[in-house]
């Protein structure tokens, strides 16, 4: 084939000019939307995988809850 034949098969949508283009754009946006958490090794190491690690997380988090209302009502003043 001629290279005068070979014609952009690109659509027009896809053409863009990266001259235009701004480095790092939505860099901050997309780490305060982010939360992924590193783990420290010794930590890691407890847990078989993700899931283990969000069961863990959440049991704590009931946990907190349960003995928050607990020593809620035992500060309250006595009637």
């Amino acid at each position: 084939m001629n290279p005068e034949e070979l014609q952009d098969e690109l659509r027009s949508e896809y053409n863009f000019d990266f001259s235009k283009a701004v480095r790092g754009k939505y860099y901050k946006q997309y780490l305060e939307s982010s939360n992924v958490v590193v783990l420290e090794p010794d930590v890691a190491a407890a847990f078989q995988n993700a899931e283990a690690v969000n069961q863990a997380l959440r049991a704590m988090l009931q946990f907190a809850k349960q003995t928050s209302s607990l020593t809620n009502r035992s500060s309250a003043p006595a009637q």
